[in-house]
């Protein structure tokens, strides 16, 4: 299996685990509150929305990482047309992380 099916396995596991948060404006909440310990960006995000997400992260300092296209990580969740995605679990970021590195 290679490590970009071992990411996505472990990110639908934290869907199931309830540890995730989709939706635009429940991640930046998310990110406010502290709660978000790392955000991933589908690579085909609109501009603004990437933006707005981006800048949330920095001033938060929420790590960030662009991953695979908006079909692709929906897909790993079993949602359709998902292009942020917040990880709410520490050990799921930090693995996520690892695997993404």
């Amino acid at each position: 299996m290679n490590k970009n099916q071992r990411y996505l396995n472990l990110l639908g596991l934290a869907y199931r685990a309830k540890k995730i948060t989709i939706g635009e404006e429940s991640i930046i909440r998310d990110i406010q509150k502290g709660k978000a310990k790392l955000v991933l960006l589908a690579n085909d995000i609109g501009s603004q929305t990437k933006k707005k997400l981006m800048d949330k992260c920095d001033y938060y300092q929420v790590p960030i990482c662009i991953v695979d296209d908006r079909d692709t990580i929906s897909h790993a969740i079993g949602k359709t047309g998902r292009v942020a995605i917040a990880i709410n679990d520490d050990g799921f970021a930090s693995k996520l992380n690892s695997l993404l590195d």
